[in-house]
């Protein structure tokens, strides 16, 4: 985990694909660079889809974890997008 919590938090559970991304995309476009959102999902292809948002998108995926049937997400806002 980061040593700061996230400023910005989204809960996704229950969601399917695509809505989790086009959520959390438009949630990180309202942050500043540097900004971290915490993201809680239960949609298996997030993994997938927020891997892929944050390498094309220049953002870090700063955690990435699954427990108890829930997938656990950090994002750290980057320069590009």
């Amino acid at each position: 985990m980061t040593n700061r919590r996230p400023k910005h938090v989204v809960n996704v559970v229950g969601l399917k694909c695509p809505e989790p991304l086009m959520i959390v995309r438009n949630e990180v476009r309202q942050m500043k660079v540097g900004e971290t959102v915490s993201v809680t999902a239960t949609d298996p292809t997030t993994v997938r889809d927020f891997t892929k948002f944050c390498h094309y998108m220049g953002h870090q995926l700063v955690e990435s974890k699954r427990a108890n049937g829930r997938y656990q997400f950090v994002i750290r806002k980057g320069r590009k997008g």
